[in-house]
Order: C-alpha cells, then sequence, then structure tokens
C-alpha cells in the first residue's frame, strides 16, 4: 500500500520544516504492509516566509510534493486540494503546527492496515499525553462533537481532531465545500452517510499551542462548525455529498 500524508500550511514558518523532517522519519518507520509514501504539502498563502521556508528546504525532495495556493483560501480548502494531488491507498491529515506527533502513525494506520477499518480517527481524549491548556476550548470541543454525533448516530469522542486516517476512495468521491475548519464536521457528517463504513477512533498525544504559540482557531470558527454540523447532516444529501453512488464506493473498498 501507498500512504499520503496531506499537510495544510499557513503562517508556520518556525515549525514548517521540523515538522516535515519528523513526518519524513516517522514515514521510513511504518508497517512493511506501506511499501511507499508520499507527502502532499499544500501551502495556503502565508503572509510569513513559510513558502521560502518550503522551497528551500524541500523543493527537490523526492516523496514531496509542493503545491502553492495563490491566495489564503483556508484549511478546508487547502486540505482539499491535497486530497485531489494525493495518489495513496491511504490518505491521513497532518496539521504542520507540532500539536501532533507523526510517531503515532502506527496506531493511527494499524485498524486500516489489519483489514478491520476503512476510517480512523486519533482521539486526543482518550490518549495518555495531553498538554493542559483552555478550558473552554474543551468545552467547545465536546460540545460540537455531542451535536455531531447526535445527528450522525456515531459515537465519536473527538470529530474535531486533526488525525484523520481515510482510505482513498472515500476522499476521492467526495465532494468538499468547507474552506476553513468546517472540514472537520463536513468529512465527519459524509462518512456517516456511508452506512456501511467501518469507523475506529484510536487514542493519542496531543501537544497543544497557545495563541502566542500560533494557535489560529477562534470562537468564530466554533459557530461556524456549529452550521456546518447542521448543514452537512440535515440539509445535504447522500447523492450530494459524493459524486459516486454508496454502493460503488463501498465495492471499491472492498475489493
Amino acid at each position: 500500500m501507498k500512504l499520503s500524508i496531506v499537510i495544510p500550511v499557513y503562517n508556520e514558518e518556525s515549525t514548517v520544516e521540523g515538522l516535515v523532517n519528523l513526518v519524513l522519519d516517522a514515514a521510513t518507520k511504518l508497517d512493511p504492509k506501506v511499501s511507499q509514501y508520499e507527502l502532499v504539502i499544500v501551502e495556503d498563502g502565508s503572509s510569513d516566509k513559510t513558502k521560502e521556508v518550503l522551497k528551500k528546504s524541500f523543493d527537490s525532495h523526492d516523496k514531496i510534493s509542493l503545491y502553492f495556493q495563490d491566495y489564503n483560501q483556508g484549511k478546508g480548502a487547502a486540505i482539499a486540494r491535497g486530497f485531489k494531488e494525493a495518489t495513496g491507498d491511504i490518505i491521513v491529515i497532518q496539521d504542520a503546527d507540532m500539536e501532533y506527533d507523526p510517531c503515532e502513525y502506527p496506531i493511527l494506520l494499524k485498524p486500516i492496515l489489519d483489514g478491520k477499518a476503512d476510517v480512523v480517527y486519533g482521539s486526543r481524549f482518550k490518549g495518555d499525553v495531553a498538554r493542559v491548556l483552555y478550558y473552554w476550548h474543551y468545552l467547545g470541543n465536546q460540545f460540537l462533537t455531542l451535536m455531531s454525533n447526535m445527528l450522525t448516530n456515531l459515537n465519536l469522542s473527538d470529530m474535531e481532531t486533526c488525525y484523520k486516517v481515510f482510505k482513498a476512495p472515500i476522499l476521492k468521491n467526495m465532494n468538499l465545500e468547507s474552506n476553513r475548519f468546517g472540514i472537520e464536521p463536513e468529512m465527519t457528517a459524509k462518512i456517516a452517510k456511508l452506512n456501511e463504513l467501518r469507523i475506529y477512533e484510536v487514542p493519542i498525544s496531543y501537544y497543544g499551542r497557545t495563541y502566542a504559540e500560533g494557535k489560529k482557531i477562534g470562537w468564530k470558527d466554533g459557530f461556524s462548525a456549529l452550521w456546518c454540523i447542521l448543514k452537512f447532516n440535515l440539509f445535504t444529501s447522500t447523492s450530494e455529498s459524493f459524486s459516486s453512488s454508496p454502493e460503488s464506493i463501498l465495492k471499491e473498498l472492498r475489493q
């Protein structure tokens, strides 16, 4: 199998080089079933020197494909671009801010490699290590996860997690609309529409940042996420969510 690691990047000049090197190191230590890997990095019109850092350090790397958005479009748009460009059988999302540890890829990939899962979420609330940060962020996350679970009928503990892993046919057939952080509830709502999809959750560590350290998500994004939960669960049909029928997607997954 081939693994595609999609990395959306915006204004991360201080962390992106170190993060990419960690990902490269982790990718060389994967299960033998993962015989190939690629990094698909989408730079989302940064206003700092992120673009220059990426070009200088990784422009000629044979395992890395760099894509540069013409202007800042949002995390969701960068992720969707990464999904489009990815060529792997399995796709994982990796933030560029050092909050998530690439060394935990084996934990994330195991349910898929064992033939048990089609989608895996990494839960920050089931892991052993998590930085103590903002109480109201925690409550907001729990509220959004609760609302999402009520409408999807899934029992996730961390819907907003960055670490999501998918078999590629799911994403290649998914019609994504959200340009910002609404991408998380949108993807969750749409995978829930494929009733026979096997979704797992595994524990991960979390090394969160403060706003002074570069954290970007804010309270406005919370309201946007709530709207996305309602929109993509209640007002978006399965046929609108995917470019192929659920039957054909599931058939491709089981081949």
